[in-house]
């Protein structure tokens, strides 16, 4: 069994006719113990069903987001109050966005969303709440994103150097933008605070008509002393609850 814990996205899941309760309900069966982006009026079935919140939006928006100085102060009031609700309702983590280049080279890109990241490490400290900076892929899904790579992320976390900003690792997305899935983790995995998944290609289920291979990967992340929250972000292809006991299965190993 990994040591790590198991949460799934409400976006990808609460989806065509599927009930929230009947969800919670069996999302909670299957061993799962956290959801993410979900809306608040859910939060009271949630925990009574045994789960935590595991994430939230920490900022508007992932489009325009720390890259541009100009979007700081914003940014700045914005975490500040995710963080002191996180506090109070015992959320794991804040997603936080690098925004899209706009033109932005990555040197000065990297700059800036490192300085917008300063500006809140030590609230974040404070709040015992981690900040976790999303990678995602430029060439399918999220055109002109600049935290597209691995190495970007980690550099921006480097010089930021708190242990409460970390990146998202997502799985899907950097299979896209780069594979070697497993080594990047093995070497990385100090400076990640949060993983997702799903199939490559098409972003659904985690099934063998797919290129990742979740156990090796899971087990790559346990051996890296992971014990955060591994994130199921797939759209399921067929029935929701059956995909989600998989993909749980799958990472559980």
């Amino acid at each position: 069994m990994s040591p790590f814990r198991q949460s799934f996205a409400w976006w990808s899941l609460c989806r065509k006719g599927v009930d929230p309760q009947k969800l919670i309900k069996e999302a909670a069966r299957i061993g799962y113990k956290g959801v993410e982006m979900v809306e608040e009026k859910y939060w009271p079935a949630i925990r009574d069903a045994g789960m935590q919140i595991a994430t939230v939006g920490g900022h508007q928006s992932l489009t325009d987001g720390l890259n541009k100085r100009e979007n700081h102060a914003r940014i700045e009031d914005e975490i500040g109050k995710n963080l002191e609700m996180a506090k109070a309702n015992n959320v794991h983590a804040l997603i936080v966005f690098s925004g899209n280049r706009c033109g932005l080279d990555d040197y000065r890109g990297l700059d800036n969303t490192a300085e917008g990241l300063l500006r809140v490490k030590r609230a974040a400290e404070a709040a015992g709440v981690t900040l976790v900076l999303e990678l995602l892929n430029s060439k399918v899904d999220h055109k002109d994103y600049q935290c597209d790579r691995t190495m970007w992320g980690v550099n921006v976390v480097k010089r930021v150097d708190s242990p409460r900003i970390k990146l998202l690792y997502d799985i899907y997305h950097m299979q896209i933008m780069e594979g070697d899935v497993i080594r990047t983790i093995k070497e990385n995995i100090q400076h990640i605070g949060h993983f997702h998944t799903a199939g490559n290609p098409g972003r659904n289920d985690l099934d063998d008509e797919q290129e990742l291979n979740y156990r090796p990967i899971c087990r790559a992340i346990s051996a890296g002393g992971y014990t955060g929250y591994v994130g199921q972000e797939f759209v399921p292809k067929g029935a929701p609850y059956a995909a989600l006991e998989h993909a749980f299965r799958q990472c559980n190993y």
